[in-house]
């Protein structure tokens, strides 16, 4: 009998000028068995270098950093690699970071007060292709939407069931389709099919306007 392949690990590189932090994230990220830190960059300059170089699934990238910031540094390296992922680590917690970080090709965003666990899920969600907004970022779109979009938005007369409204919540809440499928007992295939039934009902177009809506509904802050 065979012995199956291993998983092959998300490949990471820690982008970050303090090497406190570096060390917690690497401790924290080589600790899960989906992935290993292949690299450090100390300030954007480096992080950009390395990245060309080493060719990593994941960026974590700091914003704050000397010698090009993490905002410019995603920019280039997006340029550059358009394959690899970037994960935006920041302090700052407001519209015009957002924005700009997810203009610059950020494909993920997580404020250094998240909780720890959280960057993983971070992690996971945009190596599977999809958007990653924890829920303060959420939060500062829904601020920005609220003053903006009409109190029709993304509304829809076609029934949801109570099962799609789990996938919903859970998508918005930053899970990837396999770790939905894991929560709720059913296959990927199934969680796919719900995720486009749902954006078809509502009028959606991506995981930004799931996450939107369900910080229009509230639900990114339910216990």
């Amino acid at each position: 009998m065979k012995t199956p392949p291993p998983t092959r690990k998300t490949r990471v590189l820690l982008a970050d000028d303090h090497a406190i932090v570096r060390d917690g994230l690497k401790f924290l990220l080589n600790q899960q068995p989906d992935m290993t830190v292949v690299a450090e960059a100390v300030d954007g300059e480096d992080a950009f270098l390395q990245a060309k170089k080493l060719l990593p699934d994941v960026v974590v990238m700091d914003v704050s950093m000397p010698r090009c910031n993490g905002m410019r540094a995603t920019e280039r390296l997006k340029q550059a690699c358009p394959k690899i992922k970037v994960l935006a680590l920041t302090a700052h917690e407001n519209l015009d970071y957002l924005r700009q970080l997810l203009k610059a090709g950020a494909s993920g965003y997580v404020t250094k007060r998240s909780a720890v666990m959280e960057l993983t899920r971070a992690i996971r969600t945009v190596t599977a292709g999809e958007i990653y907004l924890d829920a303060t970022a959420a939060g500062i779109l829904a601020s920005d939407m609220a003053g903006r979009l009409p109190s029709g938005d993304a509304q829809t007369t076609e029934t949801i069931s109570p099962r799609e409204m789990e996938v919903l919540r859970d998508i918005a809440r930053g899970y990837s389709n396999k770790e939905i499928a894991a929560r709720l007992q059913i296959s990927v295939k199934t969680v796919e099919t719900y995720k486009a039934r749902l954006m078809k009902k509502l009028k959606l177009h991506s995981r930004v306007d799931i996450v939107r809506y369900a910080s229009h509904q509230g639900w990114l802050e339910e216990n």
